[in-house]
């Protein structure tokens, strides 16, 4: 699908940031609002959006519908600089005091009493995705309005060729498992599944069952040995 001519794709700007957190929070789960799992915005955006948006804004891309940014897509060139998950969650705990803050509390007491179950059946998700294969990452989000236009295919396009221009070997990405929209999505913009879904402490449908976390990734440039990339002089 070719990108609609009403929509721009630009570089991020330091004034998108209320808008990129705004999008987050309300496409947070499976492209619809979040809220009604996880109230609080303000430390969900932080832990969705803030590495992205704060420390590294070069890799990111907006999408604007009437001059009104609508979609974005947060890139990271090197995953293994990204904010310690664990950490940035408890600062949070402890400066919002999300344990006990309405409406978001429930999903995180859920969340400590899934890590120590899974743990004890050792069924444990891995802390983050860190493979020399795939050392980059996106995230990516559109509100209703921009969907179906092209948006998504382009904005992927644009930030797997950055990469490709710089020499990274690879991307990946995780989605929720049971978003099967959203695996189709990446499946068509040349993504694959890699491994089986991984338990997502946490987090439930509306029904009550568990979410899981699909990781899925794309070769960009082929290589035959660690840190050397095929045709490189030696």
């Amino acid at each position: 699908m070719t990108l609609d001519p009403d929509v721009t794709i630009r570089p991020y700007r330091a004034s998108d940031r209320p808008r990129v957190r705004d999008i987050c929070f309300v496409t947070g789960y499976m492209g619809e609002p979040v809220d009604w799992l996880w109230r609080d915005r303000e430390s969900f955006a932080d832990l969705f959006s803030g590495y992205w948006t704060d420390r590294e804004p070069e890799s990111a891309l907006v999408a604007e519908t009437c001059g009104v940014v609508a979609g974005y897509l947060l890139g990271c060139v090197d995953s293994r600089k990204v904010w310690n998950m664990g950490t940035l969650m408890g600062r949070h705990l402890v400066r919002r005091g999300m344990l006990v803050r309405p409406g978001t509390a429930g999903v995180l007491w859920r969340m400590i009493g899934d890590i120590v179950v899974d743990g004890i059946r050792r069924k444990l998700p891995p802390l983050g995705v860190h493979d020399p294969r795939w050392p980059a990452h996106l995230h990516i989000d559109l509100l209703p309005e921009c969907r179906g236009r092209g948006v998504g295919a382009e904005l992927v396009r644009r930030w797997l060729q950055t990469l490709r221009d710089v020499g990274v070997p690879g991307c990946h990405l995780e989605t929720m498992a049971e978003n099967t929209g959203a695996i189709a999505f990446f499946e068509s913009v040349g993504f694959r599944r890699q491994g089986p879904p991984s338990n997502a402490p946490g987090f439930r449908s509306q029904e009550g069952a568990r979410n899981h976390v699909q990781l899925m990734v794309q070769p960009l440039t082929a290589v035959d040995t660690p840190g050397r990339l095929l045709g490189d002089e030696v």
